[in-house]
């Protein structure tokens, strides 16, 4: 397993698992413009197969997850707790003090493994998320980085 910064050549691999992964995936415009910005996507592959990936930024001491997805047909291996930990190592290494992300309040496995990982549920955003019924709340979790 290679954890490393994603390249032009790996967005048809993340697109595929945008679309895979989400009902409203983000267009690869939005994905090029992360890319642009110097280490803010990264992949996680095996075999030379990109399996999963993540857009993180970190602006003055405060670290976000704006996505994170990993193939459907291999969730439940660990490749998102390996993705993740290693973003974490990279952001207290960077000296990030917290890191936020977004998750749908019905995605019980996601939210499993943040509060796993040291995540607290620190608030939440009424009909964020778009679904085919109509909208989800996100639950917004926090971790605080550094001791």
């Amino acid at each position: 397993m290679l954890i490393r910064m994603a390249t032009e050549q790996d967005i048809p691999a993340i697109l595929a698992i945008e679309r895979a992964a989400h009902f409203h995936p983000w267009p690869e415009s939005v994905l090029r413009r992360y890319l642009a910005k110097s280490g803010c996507v990264q992949v996680l592959e095996q075999d030379g197969r990109v399996l999963a990936y993540a857009v993180n930024t970190l602006i003055a001491g405060e670290a976000e997850l704006l996505m994170i997805a990993v193939d459907p047909n291999q969730q439940g291996r660990g490749y998102g707790r390996a993705l993740m930990n290693h973003l974490q190592q990279q952001l207290q290494q960077q000296g990030a003090e917290q890191w936020f992300l977004d998750v749908r309040a019905s995605n019980e496995p996601a939210i499993a493994l943040y509060e796993s990982m040291g995540f607290c549920q620190a608030g939440c955003r009424p009909n964020y998320y778009p679904t085919a019924q109509g909208s989800e709340d996100a639950l917004l979790y926090c971790m605080d980085l550094q001791p």
